[in-house]
């Protein structure tokens, strides 16, 4: 699949040349700019006035860069999550059958993409970004296991993190290949802060011991900041204050409630928008009550879905967006030309676009028949061709609105192009999974029928006929799933509803003694129209169910 950079106007360079990601893992949106009581204030003054815990990246969303909400998606676990920020895509959740750990598919990221890599923090998650990527372009520094102890103070893993990366730029000082090797452009730092996370799980994301980490991650990311704009003095770092999940007030995550998937994301640097200021009387992104008590209605919230900010950064450093990336360029952040946001809008598209035709190949190779999206079908003048060729003259005709526009609706129509692929097989697999638990009820009452009501009387009845019966069935199943590469979960479900029908009707004769039983108070046609409806009814629900 090919790889879509970002074009640009001739001669044009990258908005930076490196890029620091802050993550705070578990950190939730309100918390993170709410004011808040001072967890170190003295606990017998009076009439303590809530603060601002996190000042430093409160300021860079007020006079510094671009602030909203990121939002995420179920399961708002730290693995999917930071797959999704840097990867750009939301990963199959069958992940957690690895423990969101191992990688089930290697996939490309950000970091991959990049010339180089720094990461620090948890060996849960930087081990997972390394792997499959190009060897000895990310470097991960994680601190043991053991030190992730929910007994003892979290702060500590932020500390590590935050005096690693001050021990690299000071040996940079003394070691010249090490300081050449930071002067390139493409480069990527990315700081992992489990505290939080660790400590909202202690203690709760109302406790003093979660409010106070707040303020040293704000702290830590100021000194960061500093630091790296002192060693390089030339104004071309980008830098990025998001969280992978939120945190509920009982001290969990996972769901879809909106304590979970509300994160904050603080964009400042170079490449990126100032504050636009809202005028009077309005409340430009901050329509949902949400942000209300936050301080921030003087600045436009520029909400971004999770994997949007892969694309982001991908952008903001000059990369290819990675492959499989799933965001959308979120152009409210850019601080660039109208034609370099439509020339970025229109690489985004194609990058999805090429996705889509590339997983649309694989499909109508699988399967016997495939029906295609009708929204991306060649239709002559909507075909996909045409809209780009529409989307290109817009552009060479400096009508950069609509062509951002268009290349807009033409990646949400890929996506969804996209969605229509992944559940392609879906009708398929809910009625042979629905036809399985039919079965196996039908076998259970069966039994019991047997031992319960004729005790054990009755016999299985095969016949040749049956057992060909069956058999032709689940060749032909199985036949379609080999011709198809389907998984080899799908042989299982093939096989279950073959196996408990076939055992069903070798049993039939103790199904029809106990239909006697069961039926036999049943003897007009409404009374056995109205044991149809119910049967109806309950296979509706057991279809639904098993979506």
């Amino acid at each position: 699949m090919r790889s879509f950079g970002v074009e640009r106007e001739a001669s044009a360079e990258a908005p930076a040349k490196r890029l620091v990601l802050f993550v705070a893992d578990g950190l939730r949106a309100d918390k993170a700019f709410q004011a808040l009581p001072d967890p170190d204030a003295p606990s017998d003054l009076e009439n303590d006035e809530p603060i601002y815990l996190a000042p430093f990246i409160r300021s860079r969303a007020l006079s510094h860069g671009t602030f909203g909400i990121s939002h995420t998606r179920v399961p708002t676990e730290s693995r999917p999550g930071h797959v999704a920020l840097i990867a750009g895509l939301y990963e199959d959740v069958s992940a957690v059958t690895t423990g969101w750990k191992l990688n089930p598919v290697d996939f490309d990221s950000v970091f991959n993409r990049s010339r180089h890599t720094w990461s620090w923090g948890s060996p849960d998650i930087l081990p997972m970004f390394k792997e499959g990527a190009v060897p000895g372009r990310i470097d991960a520094d994680t601190y043991g296991e053991e030190a992730e102890d929910f007994s003892a103070d979290a702060t500590k893993l932020d500390i590590w993190v935050f005096d690693k990366v001050k021990e690299l730029f000071a040996s940079a000082k003394k070691d010249p290949e090490l300081d050449a090797k930071l002067r390139e452009d493409k480069l990527v730092f990315f700081l992992h802060l489990l505290g939080l996370d660790t400590t909202g799980h202690a203690y709760r994301p109302y406790s003093k011991e979660y409010l106070r980490n707040i303020k040293l991650v704000d702290k830590g990311v100021q000194e960061i900041t500093q630091l790296v704009e002192d060693f390089y003095g030339d104004g071309k770092t980008s830098f990025v204050f998001t969280a992978d999940h939120g945190m509920s007030d009982w001290g969990s995550h996972g769901d879809g409630h909106p304590d979970n998937t509300r994160t904050p994301l603080v964009v400042w640097g170079s490449g990126v928008a100032s504050p636009r200021y809202t005028h009077e009387g309005t409340i430009t992104g901050h329509e949902d009550g949400v942000s209300a008590d936050w301080g921030l209605d003087s600045v436009q919230r520029n909400d971004v879905a999770q994997a949007d900010v892969a694309a982001l950064m991908a952008y903001l450093v000059g990369l290819d967006f990675p492959t499989n990336s799933v965001g959308q360029l979120p152009l409210g952040y850019l601080d660039t030309s109208p034609k370099d946001k439509a020339l970025a809008a229109l690489a985004n598209a194609q990058g999805v676009l090429e996705m889509y035709r590339v997983k649309e190949e694989q499909k109508r190779d699988a399967l016997l028949r495939y029906t295609p999206f009708e929204p991306l079908a060649d239709n002559g003048e909507t075909s996909v061709e045409a809209r780009l060729e529409r989307i290109k003259t817009l552009i060479s005709n400096k009508s950069y609105d609509a062509s951002i526009q268009l290349s807009s609706e033409l990646l949400l129509t890929a996506l969804e192009g996209l969605r229509y692929l992944q559940t392609y097989d879906w009708l398929f697999l809910r009625t042979i999974v629905s036809l399985g638990y039919l079965g196996w009820i039908a076998y259970a009452l069966t039994t019991v029928i047997d031992l319960h009501v004729l005790h054990g009387k009755s016999e299985s009845n095969r016949t040749t006929f049956s057992i060909m019966f069956f058999s032709s069935i689940l060749v032909a199943l199985f036949s379609v799933l080999l011709y198809q590469g389907s998984s080899w979960r799908y042989y299982l479900y093939a096989l279950f509803p073959i196996f408990f029908w076939e055992e069903v009707f070798a049993r039939r004769k103790a199904l029809l003694a106990g239909r006697e039983i069961l039926l036999g108070h049943v003897h007009s046609v409404s009374g056995y129209f109205a044991f149809a409806i119910q049967l109806l009814l309950y296979v509706g629900v057991l279809e639904a169910l098993v979506r």
